[in-house]
Formats: structure tokens, C-alpha cells, sequence
């Protein structure tokens, strides 16, 4: 899971898995594959790298 945060502050684990979509648009929207949407506070490039990150932790 990786840690974002809403626009109020808020943080959240969210199920990188469940990710279909990240755009900006001015805002970073996260698109999840059952259509739930968040919108963070993280560049699309930071959820990206997160997301990578993740992945790279889970290998080892």
C-alpha cells in the first residue's frame, strides 16, 4: 500500500494495485479500477514513484 494525501490534509493507505488511472488536471486524480476517484495532494509523478517504491520493497 503507499501513503497518499487528500486535498484537506487528510493521509491514506491506498491498495496500489487497485490503480487504473492517475491524471492532473490541475489536481492529481487517482482513478481506482472499481471507480472509486481520489484526489491528492501528490504530483502524478510522485504517486508513480511510490508506486514503484512499493513494488521494490515487496521483492525483496
Amino acid at each position: 500500500m503507499i501513503i497518499l494525501t487528500r486535498l484537506n490534509g487528510v493521509k491514506f493507505a491506498l491498495n496500489e494495485e487497485l490503480i487504473e488511472v492517475i491524471q492532473e488536471n490541475p489536481d492529481t486524480t487517482v482513478v481506482l479500477r472499481n471507480g472509486n476517484i481520489y484526489i491528492v495532494n501528490e504530483s502524478m509523478n510522485e504517486v508513480i514513484s511510490a508506486c514503484i517504491e512499493y513494488k521494490k520493497s515487496i521483492q525483496k
